[in-house]
């Protein structure tokens, strides 16, 4: 209740009779009048001044009710008023979604894009759209048939596209299903809700065979005369506006094709086969933003053969050799020509002929070649070398439109019928000393050969047939000359081999034909006597070799060395020098024996020694030899362990603990003897009380102080050494240690 007054009232549609407002008489008021959109059933009560409904608004039919309410006195004179009184139809959810269609058709084409949609379904709702009541959810319910776990369609719950799913970009076939029936739903309330309204329709759709194909394998001659560009094939997306490209793999330097906004395919110039034979490249389709629309295409292109190309001679000179033996018809070389045309085809097919022939044979041709293969074969006689040695031939090679000529020499080749013939069967005797040195020549011997000069049918090889098993003699041939040089390939010896009877063989390096054998006009002999020269001594070794130990006994025996006389005289040691040490140490007993008389500090002056060994004939000590004996001394551990420290250790002045020093042990034996020293402290003068040790390595350790009450300046610290040595060697030594006041450099002073 209130006054009469400007009033706004919110009402649901529906929902039947109600009291809206009771507005209170102010004198001389006594009654109500209202006008305006009372649709029927808006009115007031006059005396009692309620505004009421006798009814139900509808908010589809009207949203907003303006009235208009004043006071009368009892003259019906108006007291107050005319006021405005509003009334706004709020909508309730009670209109069902409805599709614009009773039924809806819709064409697919086979692999069309994922999501891109080729059809819309749309249905209205007459509640307020301004709330969810009007607000549209659309799903697919159904989908007959439907082969796959996944639906081939998709719907946008919003907009109401309807596009192929990913299932369905890939397995849509007109071929296996070409017709599908889809029930699509529509819910109010944004389908957020179980009581909005819902309603339904089908949507028939048509799948139908995709736009987007490779075209066939496409076919173009080469070097075609036509006016370029010339349209070779075309392509089209399944939707509409896209933008064609192509692209290719090879990265060409360039390639002669191009597409149109239609997608018509061009090839822009003549195309070379011999260049290029097939091209293969891609077609995209693309939407406005970049996006590809389709699965790339490829174009294959076959570039078509046309006889544009002669025949051409692998060789500018083809040079064939034959010899002279070689028997009628044999095959005895190929001419060898190419053709840049297309492989297997007419185009490229090639013949032979022989043109002409220099010189001319007075009856017929000496030669024929085999028109399809190139193959050259002798006709009915083996060549002479006495007729020509050479031959000139000019060969006609064609195809089905060019003609070229190959340029061939036949050479004519001596065969080894004749075998090499020494001047003389023997060269009787030759004398030498037994000293003379190796690489001597000491006889000249010579063969001719009847074959034609410088080729490997009369070169001859002289070799050592019988008399020198052990190669003490080798024969040099002059190619110019085949003049043989006999030398001396090995230290002639008068005492092992005084004589020897030499039969020496002359043979060529090609082999001799068949019906040809060498015999004795090939070999011949001579002997070769050896003289006796009075020789030094000879040592059974150059150089002896032996391992002692430092700590060898006096008198030991180390090695024996042996020589002899090659005459058979008597030897003597006339000599022992052990290199660069003043000292005697070694001594000759007899029969070549050799034992030490003295060894002190042998390692310290040397670890290897060198002794020289001379010996003489006994009745000529002209005669003389030498021989070498290495000794190799080996370590032994008879050294102990020391302190390898030339300063004193000391300690700041007051200890406060935690100090330490490093201390370093040495040895004067090898490596291997002291891998790694172990440091004791000796139970003595109150060491092991002030002092204890701690390793660090092999060969280092920390000395520190275990308090800090000393009362002197000076320790002497009492360690123990051991090497740890086969066998071990210890060794006790005192440190000497000082406490003392330190400068800032922790130095003491």
């Amino acid at each position: 209740t209130g006054p009469l007054k400007d009033m706004n009232f919110s009402v649901q549609e529906g929902g039947g009779p109600r009291i809206l407002h009771q507005f209170t008489l102010e004198p001389p008021a006594v009654s109500f009048r209202t006008s305006g959109e009372k649709a029927g059933i808006i009115d007031i009560e006059p005396k009692t001044g309620i505004l009421y409904i006798n009814g139900s608004l509808d908010w589809e039919s009207k949203q907003v009710h303006k009235l208009q309410v004043e006071s009368l006195d009892e003259s019906g004179n108006v007291v107050k008023g005319p006021y405005a009184v509003t009334i706004h139809v709020e909508d309730i959810n009670d209109n069902p979604p409805e599709f614009d269609k009773a039924r809806y058709f819709g064409v697919v084409r086979q692999n069309s894009r994922p999501g891109k949609p080729f059809m819309y379904v749309h249905a209205t709702d007459r509640d307020d759209p301004t709330t969810p009541h009007a607000q549209l959810s659309y799903s697919i319910l159904h989908h007959f048939p439907n082969p796959y776990e996944e639906m081939l369609f998709q719907i946008d719950s919003a907009t109401g596209a309807i596009s192929p799913s990913k299932t369905g970009s890939y397995y849509l076939d007109p071929q296996k299903q070409d017709t599908f029936t889809l029930v699509v739903s529509v819910k109010d309330m944004a389908g957020t809700t179980t009581n909005a309204f819902t309603s339904s329709v089908d949507v028939i759709i048509i799948v139908r065979e995709s736009l987007w194909k490779a075209p066939p394998i496409i076919h173009i001659r080469e070097n075609s005369t036509q006016a370029h560009p010339v349209n070779i094939s075309k392509v089209q997306s399944n939707e509409p506006d896209v933008i064609y490209d192509l692209f290719e793999k090879e990265k060409l330097p360039r390639l002669p094709f191009s597409i149109s906004k239609n997608g018509d395919i061009y090839v822009t110039e003549p195309l070379d086969r011999e260049e290029k034979d097939t091209y293969m490249f891609f077609v995209v389709s693309k939407d406005s933003k970049g996006e590809l629309v389709d699965k790339p295409l490829q174009i294959h292109v076959i570039v078509e053969d046309i006889n544009d190309n002669p025949p051409v001679c692998q060789q500018d000179l083809t040079i064939i050799e034959v010899q002279e033996n070689e028997m009628g018809g044999s095959n005895i070389g190929t001419v060898f020509a190419t053709d840049r045309d297309k492989e297997d085809t007419l185009n490229s097919r090639l013949r032979f002929k022989i043109q002409s022939q220099e010189p001319e044979f007075p009856t017929n041709n000496l030669f024929y070649i085999q028109q399809d293969t190139g193959n050259l074969h002798l006709t009915g006689r083996s060549l002479s070398k006495r007729d020509s040695a050479k031959y000139n031939l000019k060969v006609l090679v064609s195809d089905p439109a060019f003609q070229t000529i190959c340029d061939v020499e036949v050479h004519v080749i001596d065969i080894n019928d004749q075998i090499p013939i020494f001047e003389k069967s023997d060269y009787n005797s030759v004398t030498v000393a037994e000293n003379i040195p190796i690489g001597t020549v000491i006889l000249e011997i010579q063969a001719t050969d009847g074959d034609e000069p410088a080729t490997g049918s009369s070169l001859i090889i002289y070799q050592v047939k019988e008399g020198d098993p052990n190669n003490t003699f080798i024969i040099e041939t002059d190619s110019e000359t085949n003049r043989g040089f006999v030398k001396i390939n090995k230290a002639l010896d008068f005492e092992t081999v005084p004589e020897y009877n030499l039969v020496i063989n002359a043979t060529n390096p090609e082999p001799l034909v068949p019906s040809v054998q060498y015999n004795s006009s090939s070999l011949t002999m001579f002997k070769v006597f050896v003289t006796n020269v009075d020789e030094p001594p000879v040592f059974l070794k150059p150089i002896y070799k032996t391992d002692v130990s430092e700590d060898i006994p006096l008198n030991t025996l180390v090695m024996t060395v042996e020589a002899y006389d090659p005459e058979g005289d008597s030897v003597r040691v006339s000599k022992i020098i052990l290199k660069d040490v003043q000292r005697k140490y070694a001594q000759y007993l007899a029969h070549g024996k050799i034992i030490f008389l003295q060894k002190s500090y042998l390692l310290v002056e040397e670890e290897i020694y060198s002794i020289e060994v001379v010996v003489s004939e006994l009745n000529n000590a002209a005669q003389q030899s030498k021989a070498f004996l290495i000794l190799h001394l080996s370590d032994v551990n008879d050294n102990s362990p020391e302190l390898a420290m030339d300063y004193p250790a000391f300690f700041c002045y007051p200890v406060s603990g935690g100090e330490k020093t490093l201390i370093q042990a040495t040895d004067a034996d090898e490596q291997p003897f002291y891998p790694k020293f172990t440091f004791s402290l000796a139970d003595e003068m109150n060491a092991r009380y002030n002092w204890e040790i701690s390793e660090y390595n092999g060969t280092h350790a920390y000395l520190s102080p275990k308090h800090a009450n000393f009362e002197e300046k000076e320790y002497n610290v009492p360690i123990i050494l051991n090497d740890n040595g086969q066998p071990a060697r210890e060794n006790k030594v005192n440190l000497k240690v000082s406490i003392c006041k330190c400068s800032s450099e922790n130095s003491c002073f």
